[in-house]
């Protein structure tokens, strides 16, 4: 890519994907009996601690403080996306930061119902599969609207962010972009 700058690291790359191949074997497991889904759920648990991690050591745009933004500046974000008037970042955007952390959220959630569930003060009662299979589904909802964001945000701005998730480059900033 012309003009384009290093983003996303090979580990931040390398955890996103691996955590799709994951949770899309989370979902074929999900019905099997044997323990292939306990397996794969600790693998994404271990991801999402890979993930906590690199966070504090990764580069700029890997940790958290750099686009978890406050509730209020997300809302003025959406508002202006509403507008068609948002800003490009060339990190995460606002939206995207929250994203992040409400799926790495889910995941641990999935990963601790799931555990629970095969604890002896837990076991054979129904209302743990019950809400860890409400927390997948709305998992399943958030990956859908984190797919639509990135398709809708790389048109806004012109821009393929999943190329950019696979490769690590964006284009350099340009005057209005936020660094």
């Amino acid at each position: 890519m012309k003009n384009s700058r290093p983003v996303w690291d090979l580990p931040v790359r390398l955890i996103h994907w691996a955590q799709v191949v994951i949770i899309i074997a989370a979902w074929i497991t999900s019905s099997m009996t044997g323990i292939a889904h306990e397996y794969v759920g600790y693998s994404a648990g271990a991801l999402v601690l890979v993930r906590l991690v690199w966070s504090c050591v990764g580069n700029r745009y890997a940790r958290f403080p750099q686009f978890l933004k406050p509730v209020p500046a997300t809302l003025d974000y959406l508002r202006l996306v509403i507008r068609s008037k948002a800003p490009r970042y060339i990190g995460h955007n606002p939206l995207g930061g929250w994203m992040a952390v409400i799926l790495l959220s889910c995941v641990s959630l999935l990963v601790l119902t799931g555990w629970a569930m095969g604890t002896d003060l837990l076991w054979g009662y129904e209302w743990p599969v019950r809400v860890h299979v409400a927390i997948a589904w709305t998992m399943v909802g958030f990956i859908a609207l984190h797919i639509f964001g990135v398709i809708f945000t790389s048109w806004q701005h012109r821009e393929n962010l999943a190329k950019a998730m696979i490769f690590g480059n964006k284009a350099a900033p340009e005057p209005g972009d936020v660094d």
